[in-house]
């Protein structure tokens, strides 16, 4: 049975009789809406940018409506334009899985996945060759965003990121919650001659992770009088983060979920106990008609396992 997003994608089509557009036209379309470019789209669909502008035409001429605009000196979508762009998209992935689904080859396609550049630098880099082993036909792409809780990225399937999870308009899945506590070298804490007590950790620098919040948490429930949270530096990714604490840079706050090699490696300690839940946890983030998806159902499938053998090991 049809989806309810194909169903409305061609109501207009059955109601005027008119003959449906070519896929090629509905992919430029779609493609044009992610990337807002003409020369984009083209070297996305190995097209020339004429042809994406002559397939852009036919379908306004097919539909009855305007799908572009003059803006400036460019071109945009209509507000209608926008909206069909958008069924298109769903319609298109729902074509798409359908084909995959009644495969009678085994789990295949294409899978872009965008991860935290911590989260997978640190953890899933380290196991992701199980899961190409398992599934050798799905052509796994990893990208990372510019934000930890950004799931805006055009032509992924599927997102890992760091947030409240509030993304409205997406279908949005615990993966995981995190804990975080002071991570340092041994090398540092030697130097230091040892940390007796949580105000100590200010005599060393605090490693921040964009903001300042983590370690404002945590030295207010350590009960750290007068803390100083904002001092030290303050780095965009969390890979310069442990590269600063695992040279004795300075002091970070970390999990032990992407540390734990680094911990068990004794590279990376941690001098107190007290830790502090976070107010952001890990979700896996996508887009409604791509839940069903085969390769993203097999990639799920086998991230909570990993992830549920890491926690238990």
């Amino acid at each position: 049975m049809f989806s309810q997003n194909v169903q409305i994608l061609f109501t207009s089509y059955r109601r005027h009789r008119m003959r449906i557009p070519s896929t090629q036209a509905l992919r430029a379309l779609e493609s044009f809406a992610r990337h807002g470019s003409v020369w984009r789209s083209a070297e996305e669909l190995h097209l020339t940018r004429s042809a994406v502008s002559h397939q852009l035409r036919l379908l306004e001429r097919d539909l009855g409506f305007e799908l572009l605009q003059r803006d400036g000196k460019g071109v945009t979508l209509t507000p209608r334009g926008r909206k069909y762009a958008n069924d298109v998209r769903k319609a298109l992935i729902v074509i798409d899985d359908a084909g995959g689904r009644h495969s009678p080859a085994s789990t295949g396609g294409t899978l872009t996945v965008s991860c935290t550049s911590g989260f997978a630098s640190l953890w899933l880099c380290t196991h992701i060759a199980e899961f190409q082993e398992k599934y050798p036909d799905i052509a796994l792409r990893i990208v990372t965003p510019r934000k930890l809780d950004d799931v805006t990225a055009p032509g992924v399937d599927l997102f890992i990121a760091f947030g409240d999870g509030n993304w409205p308009n997406r279908a949005v899945d615990l993966l995981c919650e995190i804990e975080f506590t002071p991570l340092c070298s041994p090398v540092l804490l030697n130097k230091l001659g040892g940390l007796a007590e949580p105000k100590d950790i200010l005599r060393a620098p605090l490693l921040h992770l964009v903001d300042f919040e983590d370690w404002t948490l945590w030295l207010a429930l350590a009960n750290v009088d007068n803390p100083d949270s904002e001092r030290g530096i303050v780095f965009s990714d969390m890979n310069l983060v442990f590269s600063a604490a695992i040279t004795a840079q300075g002091i970070a706050i970390g999990d032990k979920l992407t540390c734990r090699k680094a911990m068990r490696g004794g590279q990376l300690i941690q001098p107190f106990d007290l830790a502090i839940k976070s107010p952001k946890s890990y979700f896996l983030v996508t887009d409604y008609a791509r839940m069903d998806h085969p390769a993203q159902l097999a990639f799920t499938e086998w991230l909570k396992s990993r992830l549920s053998q890491t926690r238990n090991a």
